[in-house]
């Protein structure tokens, strides 16, 4: 009975999880999960807690109260290195590349194959560059130089090889940190693309971004965050593209920001309208002075000087 219930368990589980640093409340009292075969999106704005609940679930965090389960079971990560060897893989915006380095030097980065012996031991390009190639052909990507720089790559293909290697070292589950932020329509589809084919392959996939265009056409789950809180968990038929949007927005914040920008233009247009009348008080002002000098100064010229 247990075995059964460890093998339905959800892959990753955070259950009213809160974390606060000093007096700051970053999280308060939140519950997600992933299942295998799942993509649940993490949707949020600057400052919402996403950072936060990623750094818990890659095992940079503990929280500071709740439970963090990972297949039915509690854990207590002291370091990244701890989640990875659960099967839990984060990339982050950054990558963890070396630009000028190769793609296979890259895809192995610190977990490097060696051949040969002792000091006589050194990386075996040959196994690395064949596995590289291997494993980005599944995704579409064809390379012509494994010792080709990364940082000649596109964002979406750099972000394929980053999602590549993790699942090759044995990720379970895939956090992913706003994978398509800095990226055109195409590019962010190559990524969309291979997230579909890791959760079809069965791993769990957490898409963290603010973007709900993105996160729509692929999620199985959305959990949005505001400001530390859950807004809530919803399945893909419980709520639309619109909703989702409107709700990532704020639907009453922006209400009410309508309502002050209205009041704003309304304002300004009397205030406009004040201006004008000033203005127009100026003009007449101006054209009295005018008609004055000009009566003064033909006075002047009609007072005979001494000796006429």
């Amino acid at each position: 009975m247990s075995t059964m219930n460890t093998q339905s368990a959800p892959l990753i589980e955070v259950q009213d999880v809160s974390k606060s640093f000093g007096s700051v409340v970053a999280l308060k009292d939140i519950s997600m999960k992933v299942n295998a075969g799942e993509v649940m999106c993490l949707l949020g704005d600057n400052g919402a807690g996403k950072s936060t609940l990623i750094k818990i679930l890659s095992g940079v965090h503990r929280p500071s109260d709740g439970h963090y389960m990972v297949e039915g079971k509690e854990a207590r990560f002291s370091s990244p290195r701890d989640a990875l060897s659960a099967g839990i893989a984060t990339v982050f915006q950054d990558l963890a590349m070396i630009p000028l380095m190769g793609i296979s030097r890259n895809f192995f980065l610190g977990s490097e194959p060696t051949k040969g012996w002792g000091p006589f031991s050194r990386f075996d390009k040959k196994f690395a560059d064949r596995v590289t190639r291997e494993e980005l052909a599944r995704i579409g990507i064809q390379i012509r130089d494994t010792g080709q720089a990364v940082g000649t790559l596109s964002g979406g293909e750099r972000q394929s090889v980053a999602i590549a290697r993790a699942v090759y070292f044995g990720a379970k589950v895939l956090i992913l940190d706003e994978p398509t932020a800095a990226l055109g329509v195409k590019e962010a589809g190559i990524v969309l693309r291979y997230i579909a084919q890791a959760r079809a392959r069965g791993l769990g996939v957490i898409f963290i971004t603010h973007n709900p265009h993105h996160a729509y056409p692929i999620g199985d789950h959305f959990t949005l965050l505001n400001r530390g809180r859950s807004l809530g968990t919803f399945a893909k038929s419980e709520i639309s593209r619109e909703e989702l949007t409107s709700m990532m927005a704020g639907g009453e914040e922006l209400e009410t920001l309508s309502h002050e920008l209205a009041e704003f233009a309304r304002t300004d247009a009397i205030a406009g309208a004040s201006l004008a009348e000033v203005a127009r008080e100026f003009e007449v002002e101006a054209e009295s002075l005018e008609e004055a000098a000009s009566d003064h100064q033909a006075t002047v010229d009609r007072v005979p000087t001494d000796g006429q």
